[in-house]
């Protein structure tokens, strides 16, 4: 085998290799999680997005409870004035 066919040969083996490595290349980049953990990822977000819901119901019972606590709190403020005559 002559020099010219074995440069011919290695470069034909070269761009099949990389023929190849496109190949794989393009399989991984249009889907590059497998199947469990594209699940993985959709259960993770779908936690996240409960743990926000979550925390806003938090805050929001919160708040209201606050806002009960202070109108009470008046309520009893009032009704001590006015059972004293509105005298400190």
């Amino acid at each position: 085998m002559s020099d010219a066919e074995k440069i011919f040969n290695a470069i034909q083996h070269l761009d099949d290799r990389v023929t190849e490595l496109h190949g794989e290349v393009q399989s991984r980049t249009s889907n590059p999680l497998s199947d469990e953990e594209l699940m993985w990822v959709r259960l993770a977000i779908q936690r996240e997005a409960q743990s926000i819901k979550l925390r806003q119901a938090v805050i929001e019972k919160t708040l209201a409870g606050l806002v009960w606590a202070g109108l009470a709190g008046l309520g009893l403020m009032i009704l001590e004035a006015w059972r004293h005559g509105g005298k400190p």
